[in-house]
């Protein structure tokens, strides 16, 4: 049976990941906190991260930099709140 929580993200009830998504007290909180829909959300929105800003996901500063962005996107924390690579234009 599918874990429920109360997303943070969506402010209201909704299935939980079945396991912790990142590593450390982050992925902690977000197990926690953040619902399977909130994560596709949060997904999509890393991936555009990672082609715009060309990134390496081996890379410590890069992995600071989503993870800054993460806190952003799901819990409205930090500098990174909304924030979108400079001119970066969403495709309708």
């Amino acid at each position: 049976m599918p874990r429920e929580i109360h997303c943070a993200f969506l402010n209201k009830p909704a299935q939980g990941l079945e396991r912790v998504p990142w590593p450390g007290e982050l992925g902690q909180r977000i197990y926690a906190n953040i619902s399977v829909p909130a994560w596709k959300l949060w997904q999509e929105r890393q991936v555009m991260l990672i082609n715009e800003y060309q990134l390496n996901s081996m890379d410590e500063k890069a992995i600071k930099l989503l993870e800054n962005h993460m806190l952003g996107f799901l819990f409205g924390e930090g500098d990174y709140v909304g924030a979108l690579p400079d001119g970066f234009t969403p495709k309708d």
